[in-house]
């Protein structure tokens, strides 16, 4: 009797010993890719990628997904690089096993990249790259973006200046002088097309549509261009040195207009472009953007939302010094989020978090309006879908820097201020 208690004591000693690893979550692992160095790093994506680690940094201290599993983040850094994105996605895959990649800032990687991920049968969750082609005719099956589409940018900005014609003292959107200027790659390209398209709808007067390549050294030429025809608005598509380089240089050629309106990419961080042109530049300026958390109206959120939002917020400030966050790091951390809320569905629904699991979640999630952290709800288009994997319903507001503050200035259902139209006479860029 006293062996067999002797062994009982031992064996009660050695699950207290073990017992800590034997209830330990299991790992799960989520790649983490965007290009936090190079040219892409200070035009959205090195927020991007903070505001999806907030997001796991919270899940994890939750319980985790589905209150099981840990979320381990595996950081990559694309480089602003195609070539380097693809390199990196397949050492993710075939090395760190991991069957989600969560990221991308541009669309110049995001559009060679699903391909690959959908044949690897890896989940590809974007959460910033918005050109239509990276979805549009290709029927991707484990390719989600819930991320509103390029067209919808281009389209926003247009109905925007036709919603607004009687500030420009204008009555009729024929009489209004467009310029649609960007850059030629798949963002800009994707942009550009839906600007001309809902032009060509209202009948506006197009004088001018022009693109450049993002790595120009001289803009010189496009703004001359400008300044000959003589634009009521300029639609600009653009990374960010070449957003820089514009600006500086039609302040210094004396381009005059009545309104300037980004899409994305350097216009949304609207601080880091004061840093490098000044203030008396780059006020009155307008982004086309998902809406940044601190810029919703709290009331049109759920409860719960709204302190996740608050307690993001809460966050970037303490790691990162500041009190309203770039649009990209509220776009990194509200579309990782709601990955985090398909995955939790996906453990809870199927068990084990794979790929074809999470893939069936997905499509099956149906968020509504004011419960995720970008306000609009989330429904992905299924594979017989033209936009197979894209979030349905999402959408981009218009947003104006005025007083150093971010203003939405359209929809009209969303809007914190009337817009400045046309830019008043402070600007060094406004019609004398």
């Amino acid at each position: 009797m006293r062996k067999t208690g002797k062994w009982v004591g031992i064996l009660v000693l050695m699950s207290l010993i073990v017992s800590p690893q034997a209830f330990a979550k299991e790992q799960l692992k989520i790649g983490v890719l965007y290009s936090v160095t190079g040219s892409f790093a200070l035009a959205g994506a090195l927020a991007g990628q903070r505001g999806s680690l907030i997001a796991i940094e919270m899940w994890n201290e939750k319980g985790g997904v589905g209150g099981k599993y840990e979320i381990v983040p595996v950081l990559s850094d694309a480089q602003s690089s195609p070539d380097v994105a693809i390199r990196e996605a397949e050492r993710l895959i075939d090395v760190e096993k991991v069957p989600i990649i969560l990221g991308d800032y541009s669309s110049s990687i995001g559009v060679p990249l699903a391909p690959i991920c959908d044949q690897r049968k890896t989940i590809f969750w974007i959460t910033i790259a918005i050109s239509d082609k990276v979805v549009k005719g290709r029927h991707l099956r484990y390719v989600f973006r819930p991320q509103p589409m390029g067209s919808q940018w281009g389209k926003t900005s247009v109905e925007f200046l036709n919603g607004n014609l009687g500030k420009l003292g204008l009555s009729s959107p024929k009489d209004l002088r467009l310029a649609v200027i960007y850059e030629d790659g798949p963002y800009g390209t994707s942009v550009q097309a839906a600007n001309m398209a809902k032009a060509k709808e209202f009948g506006m007067n197009v004088v001018l549509n022009e693109g450049y390549n993002h790595k120009a050294k001289d803009l010189s030429p496009l703004i001359l261009k400008l300044k000959a025809a003589k634009p009521d608005a300029i639609l600009h598509t653009g990374y960010y040195p070449d957003i820089v380089l514009f600006l500086r240089q039609a302040r210094e050629l004396g381009l005059r207009t009545k309104a300037i309106i980004g899409h994305g990419a350097g216009y949304a961080n609207f601080p880091n472009l004061e840093k490098q042109l000044g203030p008396k530049l780059v006020r009155y300026l307008y982004n086309i953007d998902t809406a940044p958390a601190q810029n919703i109206d709290p009331k049109t959120l759920t409860p719960e939302v709204r302190g996740i939002v608050k307690e993001f917020l809460r966050r970037y400030e303490q790691k990162y010094k500041e009190a309203s966050p770039p649009a990209h790091a509220t776009m990194g951390f509200s579309h990782a989020w709601m990955l985090l809320k398909t995955l939790d569905y996906t453990v809870e629904k199927y068990g084990k978090p794979t790929p074809d699991n999470i893939r069936k979640a997905a499509l099956e999630m149906d968020i509504p309006e004011g419960a995720t952290p970008s306000g609009y709800g989330m429904k992905f288009a299924p594979p017989e879908h033209e936009y197979a994997g894209q979030n349905l319903r999402s959408y981009p507001v218009v947003m104006q820097w005025v007083d150093q503050k971010v203003q939405i200035v359209w929809p009209k259902a969303m809007m914190s201020m009337e817009p400045k139209l046309p830019m008043p006479s402070d600007s060094p860029l406004a019609v004398q």
